[in-house]
């Protein structure tokens, strides 16, 4: 577990935010985004309570908490250790409700806060991607492009992000992905599951990719800022309609 995106994952906690909740929402971000897959076994607990920079005991109650969300489970004996147990999906029509309680502001926001992330990150990782980083985006949109299922192409489209983040070669730019595919990246899928094909999302990404390749670091910015723009435009349309069929309000939130 050496890759930048995990080693994001498992990163000391800032100073002062070593509560139980804390970590239980890295860990459990990192297992719904896919970052530590089914069945992977976790480092010890001692291993683990160094790397996040929290104690023991911090460390077995959330991992206990875990393993009352059943996103973990402790295996006794020998070949025995805490394992990764994936979530279900979400349910489409709880992420719809979800979706028509915000606010177009708050989507809004979540648009800027994502272009503000995913742009730097890309133009920093076309002016500091290695060959295995650009390797392993094309891995992911492989997997995108091969994905049947909803949440199969909202984890790939995730890793991208989060792996376009790495690839900029910073732990902290890969943590503010994470957080932010963690709060909305299930919802970002909702739109396309609706109308637009996933090959324009494999499409946009690849472009990505190969600006990123080509050192071309503006290019690399304004492609990723325009693919989440329209992600967002769709997404805000989209939330519109599902008020509009509510027969509610957002909030007061303005078209």
């Amino acid at each position: 577990m050496t890759q930048l995106p995990v080693s994001a994952v498992f990163a000391p906690l800032d100073d002062g935010s070593g509560r139980v909740e804390v970590v239980v929402r890295r860990l459990a971000e990192a297992i719904a985004l896919g970052l530590v897959a089914d069945g992977d076994q976790l480092p010890s607990e001692l291993e683990l309570a160094g790397a996040l920079n929290v104690s023991t005991v911090t460390l077995r109650a959330a991992l206990a908490a875990l393993r009352e969300r059943g996103l973990v489970e402790t295996r006794r004996g020998r070949g025995g250790g805490t394992f990764v147990r994936g979530p279900a999906d979400p349910s489409a029509a709880r992420l719809r409700q979800r979706l028509r309680e915000l606010s177009s502001s708050e989507l809004r926001e979540i648009g800027d806060y994502r272009a503000a992330i995913a742009g730097t990150a890309a133009r920093l990782a076309a002016l500091r991607a290695s060959g295995e980083n650009v390797q392993r985006l094309r891995q992911v949109v492989v997997k995108l492009e091969e994905a049947t299922t909803m949440g199969e192409r909202r984890r790939a489209d995730g890793r991208f992000h989060i792996e376009l983040a790495a690839a900029a070669q910073s732990v902290r730019l890969t943590r503010a992905e994470i957080d932010i595919q963690a709060e909305a990246g299930e919802l970002l899928w909702l739109p396309y599951g609706e109308a637009v094909d996933p090959a324009e999302v494999v499409h946009s990404h690849t472009a990505v990719i190969d600006a990123v390749a080509a050192r071309d670091a503006e290019s690399a910015r304004r492609l990723t800022e325009a693919h989440i723009d329209k992600g967002v435009q769709r997404l805000m349309e989209f939330h519109w309609r599902l008020v509009a069929t509510a027969g509610g309000d957002d909030g007061g939130s303005t078209r």
